[in-house]
């Protein structure tokens, strides 16, 4: 196969121009960007080493120093301070006229008291510049305390916070969120006097970030503040309101910046964190005065099942404590092993009567009215099948008689303990003196606020 003769002629041109490049090595003199001039224009070797040997003389940190020059190729050797201060010493030399490449052979100074003595002239500047701005310092230090007091003053003195809050925490808050602005104003202000307010972006971006990070590391702790704001601003539950937060059970005592704190019926105190509640499920039984109750009685399968809800309906109608509005309800639940299971259903006024011992009566009242009409509530049996017939020939003839039915119990009367019409409980004197306790000065609830 033939090659082209143009394209034999286009590899040989880029074989010459790279071939250059390729013999360059780290080690070659740095070249500069000036015109290479030759004949009477160029400048001589003597006024290029006189003229680089002056500017280094003015230049702190180049004593050191040495310079040659030949043909217009610098050769610098010596000992410098740093990196820094070679690549400058570079730069320098490359923008004198005539200077053709520059082969910086210095070292960095290994010596002490050399490399220090920058250091201590930065030092003595700083402290110089210091006491010059001292007067300017103290202006700007004594304005900004000026309003970081005047902030305090009127976050703490005056008591308009309060006013304008709904409640005790929300007026901190408030007088919190004042603070920070007087102490950021005092700041921008003092930077101004001072002629830093380029200064105060940095100090902003750097305090971003930190807030970010810390967000991120006290994420609970700030959720948590967050919904104690929410919760005492909207106020789902009042003060002794029967609740169910999270599984737990009991009267609301109080609501403080961190947590809820309820009285079960045991008298235990429960502290639930304020996240939780806010983002939970809230069962409030006492919000509604009125509340049903339900229980479930077997009567024998045989038995007439609407005769004995009727019976059963109209045993709870008769209970001083029973609403008629709205009315009992009765219902057959299903069919068991042994019986069948009826639920009845009647609501109460929480507020007049209490609420297990009205439901423990009605469950006492409709078993005695059911049992005095002959209901059987029999307890779980078995039925046995016996195939063999000369088995059951051997049994008792007594045996076989059916079960007499029981008598109704006595009527005792019911004593005061049960009585549904006592609804003092001792949670609620529980409830009073956690309300009344010595750190209950941060409860958030508020029985003058409407409630969610």
């Amino acid at each position: 196969m033939r090659v082209p003769a143009l394209t034999l002629i286009l590899l040989i041109l880029t074989f010459a121009v790279g071939a250059p490049a390729l013999a360059q090595t780290a080690s070659d003199p740095v070249q500069t960007d000036s015109a290479i001039e030759v004949g009477d224009a160029a400048v001589s070797d003597t006024e290029i080493r006189n003229r680089i040997r002056t500017l280094l003389g003015q230049i702190d940190g180049f004593g050191a120093v040495s310079v040659s020059v030949t043909g217009g190729v610098v050769t610098l050797t010596g000992q410098v301070l740093d990196n820094t201060k070679k690549d400058e010493l570079t730069n320098i030399v490359d923008r004198v006229t005539g200077v053709v490449a520059i082969e910086n052979n210095t070292e960095i100074s290994a010596s002490l008291e050399e490399r220090l003595e920058p250091a201590v002239d930065r030092l003595v500047d700083r402290g110089r510049n210091i006491l010059a701005n001292a007067p300017i310092f103290l202006v700007a230090v004594s304005v900004f305390l000026t309003i970081a007091v005047l902030g305090w003053i009127l976050t703490t003195r005056i008591g308009i916070w309060h006013r304008l809050a709904p409640n005790s925490f929300i007026a901190d808050v408030y007088r919190a969120v004042a603070r920070i602005v007087f102490v950021v104003l005092g700041i921008v202000v003092a930077l101004d006097i001072m002629n830093a307010t380029a200064l105060l972006g940095a100090v902003l971006g750097a305090a971003g970030v930190v807030g970010l990070a810390l967000g991120f590391a006290v994420r609970d702790t700030v959720e948590n503040f967050i919904a104690s704001i929410l919760l005492s601003l909207r106020q789902p539950f009042r003060p002794n309101d029967f609740v169910e937060i999270a599984g737990d059970m009991g009267s609301v005592a109080r609501l403080t910046s961190r947590a809820t704190i309820l009285i079960s019926p045991d008298g235990n105190q429960i502290r639930i964190p304020n996240a939780t509640v806010f983002k939970g499920r809230i069962v409030n039984f006492t919000r509604d005065p009125n509340r049903r109750f339900t229980f479930e009685l077997g009567v024998d399968a045989d038995a007439d099942l609407a005769a004995a809800l009727a019976i059963g309906t109209e045993a709870l109608e008769k209970l001083p404590f029973v609403l008629e509005n709205p009315p009992v309800s009765a219902w057959i639940e299903r069919v068991g092993d042994s019986n069948v299971l009826l639920t009845f259903a009647a609501w109460v006024d929480q507020t007049r009567s209490d609420f297990m011992k009205g439901r423990g009566e009605a469950i006492r009242m409709v078993k005695t009215a059911l049992e005095t009409r002959g209901f059987g509530l029999p307890e779980p049996i078995y039925r046995l099948r016996i195939d063999d017939r000369n088995a059951l020939r051997t049994l008792p003839a007594e045996r076989a008689s059916e079960v007499p039915s029981q008598s109704p119990p006595p009527d005792t009367p019911l004593p005061s303990a049960a009585d549904p019409e006592q609804i003092a409980d001792a949670t609620d004197e529980a409830v009073e003196r956690e309300r009344n306790s010595a750190d209950a000065s941060g409860d958030l609830l508020s029985e003058e606020r409407q409630a969610e």
